[in-house]
């Protein structure tokens, strides 16, 4: 990684990481006779995930093939991030979906890649959802 471009990128997606990692699944999951508070929490919100989009330098998204559960070969452009060095990203495919209602969400794809950094210039993160079995 050779310019300030690109440990921009390894910055923010490192961020998203961290965010990712210290994201609280319990708290807003936990129906229990401990659950530390009454009624419904309303000020919380769970996710677990920032989905993202990653673009090349002729401004084109980064897509990448998996096998969808239907084992029919699909192809992606939605990330989640998992790992972060300097050069690179190491991500998990996601497979959008979308509701009758319009409502946008994401399954886990259990594919993996690892994408180079010099490849990429821009990223677009996506509203935070819930992704299950990350």
């Amino acid at each position: 990684m050779n310019n300030s471009l690109d440990n921009c990128l390894a910055n923010i997606l490192n961020v998203i990481k961290i965010l990712q990692n210290n994201a609280d699944k319990t708290e807003c999951q936990d129906n229990t006779c401990t659950k530390p508070f009454l009624g419904l929490n309303t000020t919380v919100l769970c996710f677990n995930t920032r989905p993202i989009m990653l673009y090349k330098r002729d401004n084109t998204p980064v897509t990448l093939n998996y096998t969808n559960q239907e084992g029919v070969l699909a192809t992606t452009n939605v990330f989640r991030v998992e790992s972060v060095s300097d050069d690179s990203v190491g991500v998990l495919l996601l497979e959008e979906t979308t509701s009758a209602e319009g409502v946008t969400t994401y399954i886990n794809t259990n594919t993996y890649a690892t994408i180079n950094l010099d490849c990429v210039c821009a990223i677009r993160c996506l509203p935070d959802t819930i992704v299950n079995n990350v």
